[in-house]
């Protein structure tokens, strides 16, 4: 499996359950709707009051679960950046191009803030038959 066939299975999806640590070290998760450029990078928002906001702020390591549906998941882990003026924008694009109400919150919404997660380890599992199970780590070719 390569790069493209990550893409095209993530590609499929527009949500996913995204788990972070709290400064307590507790975990906490949520469900996200979500973006993915080409060298799998994951984008998302969220606004400043949230939870999920602090705990990436005081730690950026992420995980996500992507796709259930029929035994087949992708598990995602990676490093999030906050994407602040016109850095990101192409990625922003990215996800206003999938969530057309985007940038319409970008907007208007008071402490919106919109995340790019770089890959770090992903995992796709198939259960049904033949099996699929397969790891990739970064770097992704």
């Amino acid at each position: 499996m390569n790069k493209e066939f990550f893409y095209d299975f993530i590609k499929q999806h527009t949500l996913a359950v995204i788990s972070s640590v709290s400064k307590d070290q507790k975990p906490e998760a949520a469900l996200i709707g979500f973006a993915i450029s080409k060298d799998l990078e994951i984008v998302f928002d969220t606004v400043k009051t949230s939870r999920k906001y602090q705990n990436i702020i005081q730690n950026p390591n992420l995980a996500l679960v992507i796709g259930w549906d029929n035994e087949t998941t992708l598990q995602y882990e990676g490093i999030a950046t906050e994407l602040t003026g016109t850095k990101g924008d192409n990625l922003k694009e990215i996800y206003f191009n999938v969530f057309k109400d985007g940038r319409e919150r970008a907007d208007t919404w008071p402490h919106i803030v919109h995340f790019k997660i770089t890959p770090k380890w992903l995992r796709y599992s198939n259960f049904n038959v033949p099996v699929v199970v397969e790891e990739i780590a970064a770097p992704f070719r």
